[in-house]
């Protein structure tokens, strides 16, 4: 039993290690009031953030992880994004709502998500996406035209909330959950926006987030109301991204220094010997590279690992290369939304 045993432990505990080291990867630049950082993981919490990179994703595990509420925070993901090795099927592990795009098979799912929450013993993030999906310059201008038809401010920096999901969370998790935390990301200039190939090129990043904590109970109590208040976070938020491009101001509240837990790295320690023990018992017990069989198995091994790290970077990638490319090809004849895309493109693409 102990070589199966090895044979589980070993690959699952190596993705724990690297993942660690991938966190301490993303440098973290947190701007939030003296009350609203001392809160930070010991209150649960909705979290409304901007989506700016292929990695938000991960810098929420970072925040979460250094707040101490990793292992209770569960976001809202597209359903495709379970199935993908690993990094999707640890999400689906950890009971993440995932939602089809469909409002009435997503209304009941997050629902019947919302109730297993409410009895959670230790505080729990819930992390929301509202914009529905990542910024490019191609959903920019699209957000663009459709502000400009129906008499709404134009954005530059954000897309335009959709409500459904922020209203209906609201509404079902408004007696347990007495906080939303406003997240808004973003890059620093001159600095290429993170991906996953970077992070595994072990090419460090850093991003600017602040936290805005509003009481639950000021949202108004009727569905309009709750989307208007989304729609006007996200305003202030657009606000705040273009002062941050015009004056590199990002944020007037309080820098605050977020250290990895102790215990964290405790844990980490801990691992890495168990580990290294496994290891060194696995070849002795193996001998796995003085066979031909050995050999094939480690070969075919490696192959598996590259290929499942393709697809990640891929499945990270794709939806953001796809839509430059039609941000730079579209058939646009409006002049307005011809100016409207150029200046977006000069402003945001950032210096290699």
């Amino acid at each position: 039993m102990a070589f199966p045993a090895t044979m589980v432990i070993l690959p699952v505990g190596t993705l724990f290690i690297l993942s660690g080291l991938i966190v301490n990867l993303i440098q973290v630049e947190l701007y939030a009031d003296s009350e609203t950082f001392q809160l930070l993981g010991k209150e649960n919490a909705l979290l409304i953030c901007n989506h700016r990179s292929d990695i938000d994703w991960l810098i929420g595990w970072v925040l979460a992880q250094r707040t101490g509420c990793l292992g209770s925070t569960v976001a809202m993901m597209k359903k495709e994004v379970k199935y993908l090795p690993v990094i999707g099927w640890s999400m689906w592990f950890a009971e993440f709502l995932f939602l089809e795009r469909n409002w009435e098979k997503d209304e009941a799912a997050l629902k019947s998500g919302f109730k297993q929450l409410e009895h959670k013993p230790v505080p729990f993030w819930v992390a929301l996406f509202v914009e529905g999906t990542r910024f490019t310059h191609a959903k920019l201008l699209a957000a663009q035209e459709f502000a400009i038809s129906r008499g709404m401010p134009v954005p530059k920096n954000v897309l335009i909330p959709r409500t459904k999901g922020f209203v209906t969370t609201v509404k079902e998790t408004r007696k347990y959950i007495p906080a939303i935390y406003d997240c808004t990301f973003i890059v620093p200039k001159n600095e290429p926006s993170p991906t996953l190939l970077r992070i595994f090129k072990g090419i460090p990043c850093s991003v600017k987030v602040q936290f805005k904590r509003h009481r639950v109970e000021e949202l108004p109590e009727k569905e309009d109301g709750i989307a208007q208040w989304c729609k006007d976070a996200f305003v202030a938020k657009d606000a705040l991204l273009e002062q941050y491009n015009t004056t590199e101001i990002f944020s007037e509240l309080e820098l605050h220094e977020m250290r990895r837990p102790k215990r964290s790295l405790f844990v980490v320690a801990c691992w890495s010997s168990f580990l290294g023990f496994l290891l060194v018992k696995f070849f002795q017990w193996s001998s796995l590279l003085s066979t031909w069989h050995g050999i094939f198995f480690t070969v075919i091994f490696m192959v598996i690992v590259t290929i499942v790290m393709e697809i990640l970077i891929h499945a990270s990638q794709a939806e953001h290369s796809k839509s430059n490319n039609l941000s730079t090809n579209l058939p646009i004849q409006d002049p307005i939304k011809q100016r409207l895309l150029h200046s977006d493109i000069t402003k945001h693409v950032p210096i290699a």
